[in-house]
C-alpha cells in the first residue's frame, strides 16, 4: 500500500509540472541563433522547456497562457562559457603532472558570488576547469545555474548528467610554459608531450587488458581511474579542452589528438591566427579569449582581436570564453563586440556566445539556441548584445527567472560595490552580512 501512495504520488507530482502555466513573452526583437532574427517575435515557454518561437502575428498562444510585454527588447538563448574557473575549482595537485582521474567536481563552492555575477552577464551554462599548469589536470565538469530561490544547495543541483544520471565534464590538458616547472615537472616542451603520449599509451593498453578480460573479474586489471579517464577521452566519452597559446603547441596538440583518437577543443590559441588553416583541416574548434589590454605571458604575446575572424575565415567553429576570473563573467559579449570590431561576422561571433560553446560540450540539443522542445534558457537585454551599453534586464534558466536586474538584490551583483563579494567578506561579530548583501 505504501508504495501505491509513493508512486501516485510521483506520478502526480509529474502531472503538475508538465502542467505549468504557460509563459509568453510578446513583442521582443529575438535573436534565435537558429534562423533569421525576429523584429517583433514571440517567445513561448511551459515548465523548463520552450514550446515555441517566432513572428507574433504567427504565434498562436495557449489559452492559458500569461502574457508578459518585452517590447523594445532583445531576447537571445542563455550565453555559455566554455572555460570557468567560478567556484573556485581545483583538481590536480603539486604531486606530478599527470594526474587526469582526480574531480574538480569535489572542490567547487556553489555559493560562490562568482556564479550570481555570472548570471547578472547573462551566462546560463558553465564548463568549470582546472587550473592549467598540469599537463593533464583532471575532469571538467559541466554546469547549468539552476539558482533558483533556496537553490542550489550543492553541487549536484547545478550539474548536467545523460540519460543515466551521469554527471556530464570534460578532460583539462595543457602545454606550454605554464606546467614546464622542473622537478617532477618537465622542463621543456618535448618532455611535456611524452610524458602526455607515454601515459595515453598506458591507457590503451589498459584497455586492452580489460578487453581481453571479456567480462571475467579475475582477469580484469586493477582499476585505475587516471587510465579510466584518459580511454573515456580516447573512446569519444569525454571531449579534452586543451589550454595552448603558442603555434609549435598548438600543431603538437593537434598530432596527439590524430595519434589517440581524442576529440578536442583548443583554448586560448594566442597564435592560433599563424595555424588556422591546420586547425580547419583536423576539423578541431577553438574557444579563445578576447583581451584588449597588454601583459600576461610571454607566449601569450602575439595574441590578437583578429583571430575570430581568421578563424571564421579558415571554416574553424570558434566560441569565445571569460577564464574567469581573467575576464570578469559580467562582461561576457564584449568579448564577441571585441572579435567583430576586428572583423568576425556578428552572425558567427553571436553564435561564439551560444551555439558554438554548446556544440563543444555536445549540449546542442538542449541549449544554445531558441528553438521548440530545447531548455528555456534565454536572457532578455535592453539592446543590441554588442553594445558597451546594453545591459541583462533579466535571466531565465529553465523557465525561470534567476536574475533580475530591477531586484535590488540581483543589482548588486551586477553594478558592485559593498556586499557584491560577500563570499569573500571578513566574518567579524558586528558584521550584518544580510545588510550588506551578503549570504541568504
Amino acid at each position: 500500500m505504501r508504495c501505491f501512495l509513493l508512486v501516485a504520488l510521483l506520478l502526480s507530482s509529474q502531472t503538475v509540472v508538465g502542467q505549468e502555466r504557460p509563459l509568453a513573452f510578446v513583442g521582443a526583437k529575438i535573436i534565435p541563433i537558429e534562423g533569421q532574427v525576429i523584429p517583433n517575435g514571440t517567445l513561448v515557454v511551459q515548465g523548463k522547456r520552450i514550446l515555441t518561437v517566432g513572428p507574433s502575428k504567427e504565434v498562436k498562444l495557449p489559452a492559458d497562457a500569461k502574457r508578459i510585454k518585452v517590447k523594445d527588447r532583445i531576447i537571445m538563448p542563455g550565453l555559455i562559457c566554455t572555460h570557468s574557473h567560478i567556484g573556485g575549482p581545483a583538481a590536480a595537485d603539486g604531486s606530478g603532472p599527470i594526474q587526469p582521474g582526480v574531480r574538480v567536481l569535489d572542490s567547487i563552492n556553489v555559493h560562490d558570488s562568482g556564479f550570481k555575477r555570472a548570471l547578472a552577464g547573462g551566462l546560463t551554462t558553465l564548463n568549470i576547469m582546472p587550473g592549467s599548469g598540469h599537463l593533464i589536470g583532471g575532469r571538467t565538469v559541466y554546469v547549468k545555474l539552476r539558482f533558483y530561490e533556496g537553490q542550489p544547495a550543492t553541487i549536484e543541483d547545478i550539474l548536467y548528467r545523460d540519460a543515466e544520471g551521469v554527471w556530464l565534464g570534460g578532460l583539462k590538458m595543457a602545454n606550454g610554459t605554464n606546467s614546464m616547472k622542473g622537478g617532477a615537472f618537465p622542463g621543456t616542451r618535448g618532455k611535456s608531450a611524452f610524458l602526455v603520449r607515454q601515459e595515453y599509451i598506458k591507457a590503451r593498453e589498459y584497455q586492452q587488458k580489460i578487453e581481453r578480460a571479456g567480462g571475467d573479474l579475475d582477469k580484469l586489471p586493477p582499476r585505475d581511474l587516471h587510465l579510466e579517464t584518459l580511454v573515456e577521452a580516447m573512446q569519444g566519452k569525454r571531449i579534452v579542452h586543451h589550454h595552448t597559446h603558442r603555434h609549435d603547441d598548438i600543431i603538437t596538440v593537434l598530432r596527439l589528438s590524430k595519434e589517440f583518437g581524442f576529440r578536442v577543443v583548443l583554448h586560448h590559441i594566442s597564435e592560433g591566427w599563424m595555424v588556422a588553416d591546420e586547425i580547419a583541416a583536423a576539423g578541431v574548434p577553438c574557444s579563445i579569449i578576447m583581451i584588449d589590454s597588454p601583459g600576461g605571458k610571454l607566449e601569450a604575446r602575439n595574441l590578437t582581436l583578429r583571430t575570430g575572424k581568421i578563424l571564421e575565415d579558415a571554416g574553424v567553429l570558434t566560441a569565445f570564453h571569460n577564464d574567469d576570473p581573467i575576464l570578469d563573467s559580467r562582461y561576457f559579449t564584449r568579448s564577441a563586440a571585441l572579435a567583430v570590431r576586428a572583423g568576425m561576422s556578428r552572425k558567427a561571433a553571436l553564435e561564439g556566445l551560444t551555439l558554438a560553446g554548446a556544440k563543444m560540450l555536445d549540449l546542442q540539443d538542449r541549449i544554445g539556441s531558441l528553438k521548440a522542445g530545447k531548455d528555456a534558457d534565454f536572457i532578455i537585454l535592453d539592446g543590441d548584445p554588442l553594445s558597451i551599453y546594453t545591459k541583462v534586464l533579466e535571466t531565465w534558466v529553465e523557465g525561470r527567472r534567476v536574475f533580475n536586474r530591477n531586484n535590488p538584490k540581483d543589482r548588486l551583483y551586477a553594478v558592485g560595490g559593498y556586499g557584491a563579494g560577500h563570499d569573500q567578506s571578513p566574518y567579524y561579530c558586528c558584521f550584518d552580512h544580510a545588510e550588506q548583501g551578503g549570504a541568504r
